[in-house]
C-alpha cells in the first residue's frame, strides 16, 4: 500500500488564489456575460428546487450574487470559487496517492490549464459538476486508504450535492457502481452501511424528483430537445479526439495517471471508472466537455508518476512545468476572449483557426466567446424606444424575447423596473414565470429574424414598424430585430392566450 504524503498547504493554497484570480485578468472587459449566464441568473430571481433546464444549485448561487448587487464580478465569483476548490481537492488526491511538493504541483496546474480555464470562469452547471466528480473520487480513494465505511457516506452524500449542481453526475454515479463491480471492492456494495448511504443520498435529491414529477419530467423533454438541436452533431471520433484537444497541454500527465492507476491494483478501480465515465458519454451521445470531471484523479496520480521517476533528475521537473505554462501561455487567446473580437479574429485567421458553431457553419469567433457580445447593445436599442413610449402605451405593451438569452440580458442590464417587469418569453424556463392571463395591446418583439408572414398571430396587429437591430459584426446576436407590433384586435389576442396554456400545460401535471 502507498503511504500518504502530507498535502503542502501554502503551495495548494498560493495555486488556488491564482486558480481564483487568473481568469478575472484574462478577459478583455469588452466582453459581456455569455449567453447562458443570464438564464442561470434569471433563475436565481425566481427560487424554486428545479428549474426547466438545470437543478437548481447554480440558480441559487446566482440569488446571492443578487444580494451583493449581481455585478459580472459577484456572478462569476462561483465558478472562480470552484474551480479553486477543484484545485485544492484535486492536490489533496494527490497526497492521498503519495504525492509529495512536485506532485500536489504538477496536478495543480492540470487545473490551470485547458479547457478549465474557460470552464472555471463561466456561470454554468459546468463547474459545479466538475467539482463534485472530483469530491466523490476524493472520499472514495479515502476509503481505499483507510477502509472506513464514513468515507462511502461521503461519497454518496457528494453525488447527491452533484445531482442538484448537475444532472449529467449521473455518468459518474453509474461509472462508480460499474467500477465496483468490476473490481476488488465490488463486495463493498452487499454490505448494508453502502446500502444506506445509497438511501441517504435519494433523500437528499427526493425533493428535486418531486419536483420533476411535479413538472411533467422536464429533465425528459430538455435532453430530447437537446438531442434534436445539438447533440445530433456530435460524434464519436470528435469526441475522443476532443478529450486530448481540450486538455493536450497536459496530456502527458493525464495519460500517464490513467496508466498508473491500471497498473496499480489497490487504485484499478478509478481506472475502470474512467473508461466507464467515456463509454457512457461516448455512446450516450454527449459532449466532450461533459468529462472534464473525470481528469483531475488522472492529473493527480500522473503526477505522482512524474514525481517518482524524476526523483533522481529533477531538472526535467523544472522542464515539464515550464513546457505546460509556457504552452497555456501561448494559447490563453483560445481559452479566454483576451483581446477585442476584431484582434481576436484576426489572429485565429493568422493560424489557420475555425470555429464551428451549432448552425454548422464557420465564424470569425468561438460559439462562447461571440455569445458574450451584443446584449448591452440589445438592451440599450430596446430599452430606448419603449422610454419614448407615452405611459398609456408602455401600459399596454409587453416585450417578448425570442430566447432566454435575449430576455435574461434586457432583464439584467435594464435599470427601469417597468420595463423588466414588461419582459416576458416562452423559452426554457421563462415559461414558469409567465402569467397564466395575459393583457396587452401591442407588443414590442425581440427575436433573431421577422415572424413569418403567415404565422396567425402576427397577422392579428394592426400595424408592424421594424425598430432596429443588433449590428456587432463578431456577436452570435447580429441581426436580431426590435420590432413594435401595434393593436391587436380580440381574435389575435385570443390565439396567444391559448398558445400560453398550451405551452405551461406541457410542464402542468
Amino acid at each position: 500500500m502507498l503511504k500518504k504524503a502530507e498535502a503542502y498547504w501554502p503551495l495548494i493554497l498560493l495555486l488556488a488564489v491564482i486558480k481564483f484570480v487568473l481568469p478575472l485578468f484574462l478577459q478583455s472587459p469588452i466582453y459581456e456575460l455569455q449567453r447562458d449566464e443570464y438564464l442561470y441568473y434569471q433563475q436565481g430571481q425566481h427560487f424554486a428546487i428545479g428549474y426547466l433546464e438545470n437543478p437548481p444549485l447554480l440558480s441559487w448561487l446566482g440569488m446571492i450574487s443578487s444580494w451583493f448587487g449581481g455585478s459580472e464580478g459577484w456572478i462569476k465569483f462561483w465558478p472562480c470559487l470552484f474551480g479553486a476548490g477543484t484545485l485544492i481537492l484535486t492536490c489533496l488526491i494527490t497526497a492521498e496517492l503519495g504525492g509529495k511538493v512536485f506532485a500536489q504541483f504538477l496536478a495543480a496546474l492540470g487545473l490551470l490549464t485547458g479547457s478549465y480555464l474557460r470552464v472555471h470562469y463561466l456561470f454554468q452547471p459546468n463547474f459545479l459538476d466538475i467539482f463534485f466528480w472530483t469530491l466523490s473520487i476524493y472520499f472514495l480513494i479515502r476509503y481505499i486508504n483507510t477502509k472506513n465505511q464514513q468515507f462511502i457516506y461521503w461519497m454518496a452524500v457528494s453525488l447527491a450535492l452533484g445531482w442538484w449542481g448537475k444532472y449529467s453526475i449521473l455518468f459518474m454515479d453509474i461509472a462508480i457502481v460499474a467500477g465496483l463491480l468490476v473490481s476488488q471492492y465490488r463486495n463493498v456494495l452487499t454490505k448494508k452501511q453502502t446500502w444506506l448511504a445509497m438511501g441517504i443520498a435519494a433523500v437528499i435529491i427526493l425533493p428535486n424528483i418531486w419536483w420533476q414529477y411535479q413538472h411533467n419530467w422536464p429533465l425528459v423533454h430538455h435532453m430530447k430537445e437537446l438531442k434534436e438541436t445539438q447533440l445530433k452533431y456530435n460524434n464519436k471520433a470528435d469526441f475522443l479526439k476532443e478529450q486530448f484537444m481540450m486538455l493536450l497541454g497536459v496530456a502527458a500527465v493525464w495519460i500517464v495517471g490513467l496508466i498508473w492507476f491500471f497498473r496499480n491494483k489497490q487504485y484499478r478501480i478509478i481506472a475502470f471508472i474512467y473508461f466507464f465515465v467515456i463509454l457512457l458519454l461516448l455512446f450516450g451521445s454527449g459532449k466532450a466537455y461533459y468529462a472534464l470531471g473525470a481528469y483531475p484523479m488522472l492529473f493527480a496520480a500522473g503526477a505522482v508518476a512524474w514525481e517518482k521517476w524524476t526523483d533522481k533528475k529533477r531538472w526535467i521537473r523544472y522542464v515539464i512545468s515550464l513546457l505546460i505554462i509556457g504552452f497555456t501561455y501561448l494559447i490563453i487567446p483560445i481559452l479566454l476572449p483576451t483581446r477585442q473580437p476584431e484582434k481576436l479574429a484576426a489572429f485565429y485567421k493568422k493560424i489557420g483557426m475555425k470555429h464551428k458553431w451549432e448552425d454548422q457553419q464557420n465564424h470569425p469567433l468561438p460559439q462562447d466567446f461571440a455569445d458574450m457580445l451584443g446584449w448591452k447593445e440589445l438592451t440599450e436599442k430596446t430599452e430606448n424606444f419603449y422610454t419614448t413610449l407615452p405611459d398609456s402605451l408602455k401600459k399596454t405593451t409587453l416585450i417578448f424575447c425570442g430566447n432566454y438569452g435575449q430576455a435574461g440580458s434586457l432583464k439584467y442590464y435594464s435599470k427601469d423596473n417597468a420595463f423588466k417587469s414588461a419582459v416576458i418569453s416562452s423559452s426554457g424556463s421563462f415559461i414558469l414565470w409567465m402569467p397564466e392571463q395575459l393583457t396587452m395591446k401591442n407588443l414590442l418583439l425581440v427575436d433573431d429574424k421577422i415572424p413569418d408572414k403567415k404565422n396567425p398571430i402576427f397577422q392579428h396587429f394592426q400595424k408592424m414598424t421594424i425598430i432596429d437591430s443588433v449590428t456587432n459584426p463578431y456577436s452570435r446576436q447580429l441581426g436580431n430585430k426590435i420590432i413594435f407590433f401595434e393593436n391587436i384586435d380580440s381574435a389575435g389576442l385570443q390565439l396567444v392566450q391559448e398558445g400560453l396554456t398550451k405551452k405551461k400545460s406541457q410542464f402542468q401535471r
